[in-house]
């Protein structure tokens, strides 16, 4: 039994749900979400989003859970937002924006240079003695998800000395390399 697809979705303030036919929509402060459902039943029971299961199949079992999680992550998007922060580890690694674009150099021979989809905010920060970061922040989860990873496979952090693209507070599991 899924206890996360059995919690109700709480909507606060100034956020707005409706549901029509299959489809569910989210407007808040920051914006407005869409998300398709099937295989479950969506309700609006006291102001709360409950999810339903029609039967306890494996594929209701999965979506049951699912689907709940990705309207809690709608919810908390439009009224809050959601932030992804991306550090530069590597000597000469830089980042800077103008507008929309990510402008990377990552000691390739030419510099990267990203347009970024215009739901995303983009800003770098680069203090001297410190790694340059990369600040993502959108309303929607999957997108801000997206575009981060899409960066960061630029240039993956490696084992050895730690160098490349990782997100704050990332581990990374590091090896010894050659002994002499």
């Amino acid at each position: 039994m899924s206890r996360i697809g059995n919690n109700p979705v709480l909507i606060p303030e100034g956020v707005t749900v409706e549901i029509n036919d299959n489809v569910v929509t989210v407007k808040g402060k920051l914006g407005e979400l869409t998300q398709e459902f099937s295989g479950v039943e969506v309700a609006m029971e006291d102001g709360n989003i409950m999810v339903k299961r029609p039967s306890d199949s494996k594929e209701h079992k999965a979506k049951h859970g699912l689907y709940r999680s990705l309207f809690l992550n709608m919810v908390e998007g439009v009224s809050k937002g959601w932030t992804k922060e991306l550090e530069l580890v590597g000597v000469g690694y830089r980042a800077s924006n103008q507008g929309q674009k990510l402008d990377l150099a990552l000691g390739f021979s030419h510099n990267i240079v990203l347009d970024i989809a215009p739901e995303v905010k983009i800003e770098t920060t680069s203090e001297k003695g410190k790694n340059p970061v990369v600040k993502l922040t959108s309303f929607d989860k999957q997108l801000v998800g997206q575009v981060a990873a899409k960066i960061r496979a630029f240039r993956k952090p490696e084992p050895y000395k730690g160098k490349g693209i990782r997100f704050v507070g990332e581990q990374i599991r590091r090896k010894a390399g050659k002994s002499a």
